[in-house]
């Protein structure tokens, strides 16, 4: 609730909440994929914006007034900044005019969504249940997105909007059964396979992977990730986790023979095989260590298989100087793409051979070794406790393709509900 102000708000205070605020929700959506952020990283920055966020809130109307100015310029953090506000104050007017920004600027759908997730679930309530028996879909499909979010069951609701004619409604309600672990949604999610739309097909196919098929949803994410959709790296990635481990392992045999071995190709292969969990690929992603395109990546997929912090156990080395990466000042150089492997360190090949070298005994030689371990259900869990935000989102996969039916670990939500989790 917004206190009663003493005195006048000081402008330029407040406005630094407004801007910091959405700023910080920027950065956070991009460091809560990052390969070097851990779940106390994204505690200090959730605190941050928690700050900032109650700048806002004791500044009260005022606050909630320069929040919406801002959206002059609509971008998510500045939606997340004022759908906070909105949230808070229980303005039911503002909030659907949010509501209908998100629906026509997908950007503001997620600075909304990132709102929905931040609160506490109590601060929800009325909210969510007006989206869910909404007739709009778009609303409904927001309802849904906001449950997903906060882990909790809207129940037959979402029987009924995996079959809405809305292909955005259906694929919404996929997702959420697969996060939240709807086995009574196994047999339609098959049926959904074939759904014309490509969105509600993937979800359908990943929501019916983790709920347990292992036959006809495997071969759905096959072929998706061997087309040209959107979807591809992820069917991938869930697919080699949740194949059996001498299949997946031909899976990554034929992915490594299937195209001229240029360094693009090599990249996928290499992450292929942090996702196998195969050790018997280690020295080969040593030996790419030496290549300056290829080094960090393979670094990272040596991480993912032996649980080595390259960092903490000093196997890295400084960065080569002038080493091209990320868009250029060249008005002429088409490549504006970011450094995809930015924040990764790079390893020093001598040193991580000799550590392999001396530890590859302990490690498992067969069968699949995620971080140095068999991802077991308290091997991962250790993981989302200490790992990084990469090897987190695979840890939970891990755990729901052990358990089916369980919920979805949280890995991008609030860092103080994931540590309560955690402790529980």
């Amino acid at each position: 609730m917004s206190e009663v102000l003493v005195r006048p708000p000081i402008a330029t205070v407040v406005q630094q909440h407004a801007e910091e605020c959405a700023m910080l929700r920027h950065i956070r959506s991009v460091l809560v994929r990052a390969p070097h952020v851990r779940l106390r990283h994204l505690r200090r920055l959730d605190d941050r914006i928690a700050a900032h966020a109650d700048g806002l809130a004791v500044a009260g109307a005022y606050g909630t007034r320069l929040c919406t100015e801002a959206l002059e310029r609509v971008g998510a953090g500045v939606v997340f900044a004022l759908a906070l506000r909105v949230i808070d104050e229980r303005d039911d007017r503002a909030l659907q005019r949010l509501v209908a920004l998100a629906a026509a600027v997908p950007e503001a759908q997620r600075g909304l969504l990132s709102a929905f997730g931040w609160v506490s679930a109590a601060q929800l309530q009325g909210i969510v249940r007006a989206l869910l028996a909404a007739d709009d879909a778009q609303r409904r499909g927001l309802g849904i997105a906001a449950c997903r979010l906060h882990r909790v069951d809207p129940g037959a609701l979402l029987g009924h909007a995996v079959q809405d004619e809305s292909p955005a409604l259906r694929a919404a309600a996929w997702r959420a059964a697969g996060e939240l672990g709807r086995t009574d949604l196994l047999e339609p999610a098959l049926a959904a396979l074939a759904d014309p739309d490509r969105a509600a097909a993937f979800e359908a196919a990943r929501c019916a992977c983790r709920l347990g098929d292992r036959h006809e949803a495997l071969g759905a994410l096959l072929a998706i990730a061997g087309g040209a959709g959107e979807h591809g790296e992820q069917a991938w990635r869930l697919l080699l986790l949740a194949t059996e481990f001498g299949r997946a392992r031909e899976l990554v045999r034929q992915l490594a023979q299937s195209a001229a071995p240029d360094a693009k190709h090599r990249r996928r292969v290499m992450a292929a095989c942090a996702l196998l969990g195969d050790t018997g690929y280690v020295p080969w992603l040593i030996e790419c260590m030496g290549d300056l395109r290829l080094a960090r990546l393979a670094g990272e997929a040596f991480s993912l298989l032996t649980g080595a912090d390259l960092a903490a156990l000093d196997l890295e080395r400084k960065p080569p100087e002038n080493l091209p990466g990320g868009p250029t000042e060249d008005a002429e150089d088409d490549d504006v793409d970011l450094d995809p492997d930015e924040s990764l360190p790079w390893p020093d090949p001598e040193r991580v051979l000799r550590w392999w070298q001396a530890h590859a005994a302990a490690l498992p030689a067969q069968g699949r070794c995620f971080m140095g371990k068999p991802p077991d259900r308290a091997h991962c869990g250790e993981v989302l406790r200490e790992g990084f935000q990469r090897q987190r989102f695979i840890a939970a996969d891990l755990l729901v393709l052990c358990a089916p039916g369980h919920l979805l670990f949280p890995v991008g939500a609030p860092s103080w509900r994931q540590q309560r989790l955690l402790a529980t």
